[in-house]
C-alpha cells in the first residue's frame, strides 16, 4: 500500500471520527442528562419546545378518548382516569400497568420524548382499581349547588373568560377530559392573538416539567410491574383499618353519663345487627368507588363489611342475628342484649348527591325507631356529611359518625367493642336542622347539635 493511499485512509478515518463526535454532540440534550442541575434541564427543554408542545403539556385528557397516536399528535402532558374509564371490568394490576405503559410509549416516541403524568381521579385510596384498599372518606359536601345563567358569548369569549380566570388562579394543567382538542385549539388561538401572554404559558409549563423531573419520569417513565403485588396487601389494609379507627366520631354514649353503652360486650348472648348498610360494601365505600356514583353490593371490590366485622369481633358463642328491617314483633320475640343499627346515605358523587333536606333515607329512620324503641342500641351513621339526626337522638343510646369508612369495616368493630378507644373529632359543625345552614363557628346564630371539634372518648 502506497503512502498516498495510506493518507487517504487516514483522512477518511479522521472524517469518520469527526462525524461520530459531531453526531454524539448533536444527540446530547442537557434535559435528558440526570447529572445536570434541575434548572438547567428545564431551561434546555423549554427552549426546544414549540407552542404546540407547550400547550400539550398543559392538557390533561381523559383516558377513554386518548390513544398512543393521540399522544404523539397532540403532545398530551397528562392522562385523567375516572372510575368509568377503567381498562377492563375487574382489571388486574398487570392490565393497568400495560395500559399506562402503552400510553407512555406514545409520549416517549414524540420529538422531545416528554413523559406523561398518569392521574387517577380519586377521593381516597385507589378507588378505581378492583381489590385496592379504600381509606375512610368524608367529603363534607354542602347542601345545594349554585345555578348559573348561561351567558351568550362566542366560544372564544367563553374560553377566554374561563382559560384566563383559571390560569390567573394559578392552575397550570387543565383537566379538560373529553374536550382536549377544543381546549388545545382555543388556547392556541388565545395565545397567538395575545389574549393569553406567552409568559403565562411558559410559567405553567416550567412548573409541570419541574414536577416530572423531580418525579424521575425522564429516567424511569414506565410503570413497575414489581409493585403490583402490593395492591390490597395486608399491610395496606391494616393501615386503612387504623385510619377508620381514628376518623370515627362518638357523638353520644348512653342516655346518662353514668351508664355508657360503649364499649359493647363481646360475650353477649344475642346481638341484633339491623339495616342494609351493615352488610353492603358498596354503601360503606360510597361514591367514586369503581364507578363514578358508586355501587351497591359486596362483590364490587375486596373488603370487610361491618356485619362481618361484628361477627369476627365477638365471642364464638355469641349469636349475631342480622335483619335488614326488623319490625317490633321480631324484636320483642327475641331477647337481644343490644342492637347495632347501621344506617346512612346511598352512594353518590358531586351534584347528583346534592340534597336540600339532608335527611337519612328510609328505611333508616323507621329502623331506628322500631329497634331503638325496644332494645338498647348504638346507631352507626354511614354518610359523606352531617345529616339530620336530632329527631332520633333521644331514642338512641349511642351514636357514632362513621362517615364512609371504606373497605375495612373491622375498624368500626374495633371501636364498638373496645379494642381501641374513640379519639375522632368533628371536622364540621353538626346542625340541628337544615334551616340553620350555613352555620360556622363564630356566627352570631351558632347553635349546633354538636359543635365543631366535638367528639367523646372511651
Amino acid at each position: 500500500m502506497g503512502v498516498k493511499n495510506m493518507w487517504k485512509i487516514l483522512v477518511f478515518l479522521i472524517m469518520v471520527i469527526y462525524c461520530w463526535a459531531s453526531m454524539a454532540e448533536a444527540e446530547y440534550f442537557k434535559y435528558k442528562d440526570p447529572k445536570q442541575r434541575l434548572g438547567v434541564r428545564i431551561k434546555d427543554l423549554m427552549k426546544r419546545m414549540t407552542i404546540e408542545e407547550k400547550i400539550g403539556q398543559m392538557t390533561q385528557a381523559d383516558r377513554s378518548v386518548v390513544s398512543k397516536e393521540v399522544m404523539e399528535k397532540y403532545f398530551i402532558g397528562s392522562i385523567l382516569n375516572v372510575p368509568w374509564t377503567v381498562p377492563a371490568k375487574e382489571a388486574s394490576p398487570k392490565t393497568w400497568v400495560d395500559m399506562v405503559n402503552d400510553l407512555q410509549s406514545g409520549s416517549l416516541s414524540t420529538r422531545l420524548g416528554i413523559p406523561i403524568i398518569y392521574g387517577i381521579d380519586a377521593v381516597r385510596g385507589n378507588n378505581d382499581v378492583y381489590k385496592a384498599t379504600l381509606f375512610p372518606h368524608n367529603v363534607g359536601l354542602g347542601v345545594t349547588r349554585q345555578d348559573y345563567k348561561e351567558i351568550s358569548l362566542s366560544v372564544q369569549e367563553r374560553v377566554f373568560l374561563s382559560s384566563m380566570d383559571r390560569m390567573n388562579a394559578g392552575i397550570d394543567m387543565f383537566m379538560v377530559g373529553f374536550t382536549y382538542e377544543e381546549f388545545i385549539t382555543q388556547l392556541t388561538y388565545l395565545v397567538m392573538n395575545k389574549f393569553v401572554p406567552m409568559r403565562r404559558v411558559d410559567d405553567a409549563v416550567k412548573r409541570i416539567l419541574r414536577v416530572k423531573f423531580i418525579m424521575g419520569l425522564f429516567e424511569n417513565p414506565l410503570a413497575d410491574y414489581s409493585m403490583a403485588k402490593y395492591l390490597g396487601c395486608q399491610e395496606h389494609r391494616d393501615l386503612a383499618r387504623e385510619a377508620v379507627r381514628k376518623t370515627l366520631v362518638l357523638l353520644k354514649n348512653g342516655k346518662s353519663l353514668e351508664k355508657p353503652l360503649l364499649p359493647l360486650s363481646k360475650k353477649a348472648s344475642k346481638i341484633l345487627v339491623a339495616e342494609s348498610h351493615a352488610d353492603n360494601l358498596g354503601y360503606q365505600c360510597g361514591g367514586w368507588t369503581i364507578e363514578w356514583q358508586g355501587l351497591s353490593g359486596n362483590n364490587i371490590t375486596a373488603g370487610t363489611t361491618i356485619l362481618s366485622a361484628v361477627k369476627m369481633a365477638v365471642n364464638p358463642r355469641t349469636q349475631v342475628v342480622y335483619n335488614a328491617n326488623p319490625n317490633a314483633d321480631f324484636i320483642k320475640s327475641n331477647k337481644f342484649d343490644f342492637a347495632i343499627v347501621v344506617v346512612g346515605e346511598y352512594p353518590y358523587a358531586e351534584y347528583l348527591g346534592d340534597s336540600s333536606n339532608l335527611t337519612i333515607p328510609e328505611p333508616g329512620p323507621s329502623t331506628i325507631k322500631s329497634v331503638c324503641g325496644s332494645v338498647k342500641c348504638v346507631v352507626v351513621l354511614i354518610t359523606g356529611r352531617p345529616v339530620v339526626v336530632q329527631p332520633y337522638v333521644e331514642t338512641i343510646d349511642a351514636l357514632v359518625a362513621a362517615w364512609l369508612p371504606g373497605t375495612e369495616g373491622q375498624g368500626v368493630a374495633d371501636l364498638l367493642f373496645g379494642d381501641h378507644g374513640f379519639t375522632g373529632k368533628l371536622a364540621r359543625t353538626w346542625f340541628k336542622s337544615v334551616d340553620q345552614l350555613p352555620m360556622n363557628v363564630g356566627d352570631p346564630h351558632y347553635d349546633p347539635l354538636y359543635p365543631f371539634g366535638f367528639g367523646l372518648t372511651t
